[in-house]
């Protein structure tokens, strides 16, 4: 019998499931903050290609709807979840300690003076790591969603994801705190404020805390020789189709464009964050990994408060919510912007709080349209293509912030102007995607109604 049919899940089984994500916001700490942090802002190496790096995981999570449809209809080891999702991390914790052994080699060789380009076998360390990691993501982020799919309720789902979403940026704000507590600054009086040794440390203990959290949250939470559907297996339309389909609609077209734009302009800022405060005002690292704590933290409480209020006024409509989401993360991208071009060092914490608070309305607002402009008997379908479009826009916006950087200084030989360059891109990137959302009308009571198995196969494809 399948897990979905009568189960119950309890909040306490509940929370304990969502220490998963608990991990999974620590880990995209580590390698979009602290790492790149480390290698463009400490090592002076070129942020186009760390953001590169970075951002494979969303050009391969496409492969992750492969491995959802197989875990559908076929089991392995009696199980059609739980050998995907430990396999895929597995594969994560194991690129960690190479990426760790990787990094902290290249520290080592800064502080004995080295200069020059990456010997090949440690990009060769580098690009295989983030091949792994990529992979790994891709393999077991819609397998776990579709894990907690299965195990609750249809009643208890929407609470189910709701716990999982937030401990997603409860880890943003965890891994901020917890790598700067394991990233010292050093007393040396070098270039570089931590060891080679301390890196190694960060990257090998992370890899332990994480492989913990994500075997003890699932232990136990599949059954095994769980049945197959075999009505799952079932012949789709193809992508074109429902590509044409999409674009008859004028509404769709422009959430198509809105989401497009505010997912790639919105991540922009995910790799040069860090380095843009430490090389522009010699913030050290053990104060740039917290930045994530600073903005993860806002989000949270931006989520809960439109949560709460989103059932009880009505004014807080999923499009009112993405209209305010994209308003207030274009007033994080201007203050930004005055930080970087006025060298303004005042204005990066009322920046981080406000990306933080605009992070969290907008994702709400834009998941429930998600719902919203998923036709009825084919949601699954159109959450499939809308959550594509998501992956791609984001993975170019982790990869161009550090692109447009990159082409800023090498112009400018400046980098207030190279950083402001990234965060004035952003900013009119936003202001067309909120200049698309207008023509978004609120879509009708009927195509309004969506289940929260809707919600799990869409955030399956978002949340990482």
């Amino acid at each position: 019998m399948k897990q979905a049919d009568g189960a119950h899940l309890s909040t306490g089984r509940n929370l304990k499931i969502a220490l998963f994500h608990l991990g999974s916001g620590m880990v995209d700490v580590l390698a979009t903050g602290v790492w790149n942090r480390i290698m463009v802002a400490d090592l002076g190496y070129s942020a186009a290609f760390v953001g590169l790096l970075t951002g494979l995981r969303y050009f391969l999570a496409p492969l992750g709807v492969l491995a959802g449809r197989f875990s559908d209809t076929h089991t392995i080891g009696g199980y059609r979840r739980l050998f995907w999702i430990w396999l895929g991390r597995a594969m994560m914790a194991v690129s960690t300690v190479t990426l760790g052994f990787a990094t902290a080699e290249l520290v080592g060789r800064a502080q004995a003076g080295a200069t020059g380009s990456i010997h090949w076998a440690l990009l060769l360390a580098l690009v295989m790591s983030f091949l792994l990691f990529s992979l790994g993501n891709a393999l077991s982020g819609a397998t776990f969603l579709a894990l907690i799919h299965d195990r609750a309720a249809e009643h208890q789902r929407g609470r189910a994801v709701g716990l999982v979403w937030t401990f997603l940026l409860l880890g943003f704000a965890a891994g901020g705190v917890f790598f700067s507590l394991m990233l010292p600054t050093s007393t040396g009086g070098g270039a570089i404020g931590f060891s080679a040794q301390s890196v190694l440390n960060l990257f090998v203990v992370t890899a332990g805390v994480l492989t913990l959290l994500w075997f003890f949250s699932l232990l136990g939470e599949e059954r095994r020789n769980a049945q197959t559907d075999a009505t799952a297996a079932a012949e789709r339309p193809s992508f074109r189709s429902d590509l044409a389909l999409a674009w008859q609609s004028r509404r769709m077209r422009f959430f198509l464009v809105y989401l497009t734009l505010s997912m790639l302009f919105a991540f922009l800022q995910d790799t040069v964050l860090e380095p843009f405060a430490g090389q522009l005002f010699g913030m050290e690292a053990h104060i740039t990994n917290r930045f994530s704590a600073y903005w993860g933290s806002m989000a949270i409480v931006g989520s809960f408060v439109v949560l709460y209020f989103s059932g009880r006024h009505p004014l807080f409509t999923h499009r009112n919510l993405a209209r305010a989401g994209v308003i207030v993360l274009l007033l994080a991208y201007a203050v930004f912007a005055m930080s970087a071009l006025g060298v303004a060092r005042q204005l990066v914490t009322p920046g981080l709080v406000l990306l933080g608070v605009g992070l969290g309305i907008w994702n709400i607002g834009t998941l429930g349209l998600m719902m919203q402009l998923s036709p009825t008997g084919r949601a699954g379908t159109f959450l499939g293509f809308w959550t594509l479009s998501v992956t791609l826009s984001r993975g170019l916006g982790v990869a161009g912030g550090g692109i447009v950087r990159d082409l800023a200084l090498i112009v400018s030989g400046e980098h207030a102007i190279a950083y402001g360059a990234v965060f004035c891109c952003g900013f009119a990137g936003l202001l067309i995607a909120y200049l698309a959302l207008r023509q978004v009308k609120q879509a009708d009571q009927a195509s309004a109604l969506r289940t929260d198995a809707d919600l799990a196969k869409a955030l399956s494809h978002s949340m990482e």
